[in-house]
């Protein structure tokens, strides 16, 4: 609890009480940040809805395309649980979930003069979002909708691009944390 209350309680300006005053105001630094938290989110979210859309058409309801022999295949799937198909009757849990992960990122947001953190934060956040627009809008209903997964690699869960860019966001984070990089800039030493 202490750790996520030191990342997510950081000052809005890091280290303002000892700043040099001839030092450039990090204020617009930090707007970048969010700029590129918003566009790598948009970027990951759009290539996902693009691929979820080109795979309805095209592959539900058709034979598996094998990209590299049996190791690789683009087979369209749907989803209404979470990874391997875990806890189906669980979708609106989800749901819930996936919401609050995109609040929680928003929220960090006013926060970010890291650009690690920025797109760290984009990968988590556009993946999200392409996760929770199949679950409030696909069938079965709102709220309940099952995920577009295509990619099939041999003996692995079904997964989709919107799945690569919350794993990819996951594994950054996690990367940064044992760096000791916090979301305002700064570095710790614990």
């Amino acid at each position: 609890m202490a750790e996520a209350e030191r990342i997510i309680g950081t000052p809005d300006i890091p280290d303002a009480a000892g700043a040099d005053p001839e030092a450039p105001d990090e204020r617009p630094r930090g707007r970048r940040r969010i700029v590129v938290l918003f566009t790598v989110a948009a970027l990951a979210y759009a290539l996902d809805l693009v691929s979820k859309m080109i795979v309805v058409a095209k592959l539900e309801h058709h034979a598996p395309i094998e990209i590299i022999g049996d190791w690789l295949k683009f087979e369209a799937i749907r989803n209404a649980g979470a990874a391997f198909g875990m806890g189906q009757a669980f979708t609106v849990i989800f749901t819930v979930i996936a919401a609050s992960v995109i609040v929680v990122i928003v929220r960090l947001a006013r926060k970010l003069y890291s650009l690690p953190w920025a797109i760290a934060l984009g990968l988590l956040l556009g993946g999200a979002l392409g996760n929770l627009t199949d679950r409030i809008f696909r069938d079965p209903g709102i709220f309940e909708g099952a995920v577009v997964d295509f990619i099939a690699p041999k003996h692995f869960a079904v997964f989709n691009l919107a799945d690569s860019a919350i794993v990819c966001g996951g594994i950054l984070i996690v990367l940064l944390s044992f760096k000791g990089l916090d979301p305002d800039g700064t570095v710790h030493k614990d």
